[in-house]
């Protein structure tokens, strides 16, 4: 996997290429309530936050949130575009938190998990920040259980390079087994339409998929030209909805 350096590249559309609607988000913070504990507040960890598309979210239903994010510009825009008085935006990563051990109820890491470079550190250090008996949230596409956008089969290579950037399941599982966590659930989450396909080629346009910077210029051009002439055909017509998996851990005392 080519890595992505978001202090140059991405930022800038980030935003906007990733947008939720409320349907979409609505339905992401119902799945997550339903694998956290009932009581309130949580104190929570957004690793891999971004631009904060799901931080304020978090925090309206959850309690407060920490966002973790290593890219400059991606919490820059989250501070200005993201805010909430619930929420703080810090430097840091999934291997090097800069939070004190023990002290969040549960973290969520949401298509970051692939950008992870040590993941083994990670692990630990994930467990080192929650408390005994906290939860991992971990929305990670999976090589053998991968929802396979509609638009990927227009690329050149689209499902191999795409399934390519993930582990398998039991591989994630182990790791995480073999350092004291516990599964607690594994399933799909039904995301609602994204709007049209005219809408969701626009948002593609902006390639702020991790899988667009996997692929040739070549690649590229005969992929959205593939696409552009499919969505042409009916650009009004609703984009699928997915069913994307979530897997969550629990840390163990």
């Amino acid at each position: 996997m080519r890595r992505i350096d978001y202090d140059t590249e991405q930022y800038q559309d980030y935003a906007r290429g990733r947008a939720l609607t409320e349907q979409q988000l609505r339905a992401w913070i119902s799945a997550f309530g339903a694998a956290l504990p009932e009581r309130r507040p949580l104190a929570g960890l957004d690793v891999g936050s971004g631009t904060g598309r799901f931080t304020p979210a978090l925090a309206r239903a959850f309690g407060p949130v920490t966002g973790v994010e290593p890219s400059v510009r991606m919490r820059e825009t989250a501070q200005t575009q993201s805010p909430h008085p619930g929420v703080r935006y810090l430097a840091g990563s999934a291997e090097d938190m800069p939070v004190p051990s023990g002290s969040a109820d549960y973290a969520l890491m949401f298509l970051s998990w692939h950008h992870v470079q040590d993941k083994p550190r990670a692990a630990r250090e994930l467990a080192r920040v929650l408390r005994p008996g906290g939860r991992l949230l971990l929305r990670a596409n999976f090589s053998d259980h991968h929802p396979m956008p509609w638009w990927l089969e227009h690329f050149p290579r689209g499902l191999e390079v795409d399934v390519s950037l993930f582990q398998p399941l039991h591989e994630v599982i182990a790791m995480f087994t073999s350092d004291g966590w516990r599964v607690t659930s594994f399933g799909t989450v039904t995301q609602p339409s994204s709007g049209t396909r005219g809408d969701m080629l626009e948002r593609l346009r902006l390639r702020t998929l991790s899988f667009f910077a996997q692929l040739g210029p070549d690649e590229l051009e005969v992929g959205f030209r593939r696409l552009e002439q499919a969505v042409a055909a009916d650009p009004g017509a609703p984009a699928p909805v997915l069913s994307e998996p979530l897997l969550t851990l629990e840390r163990r005392g």
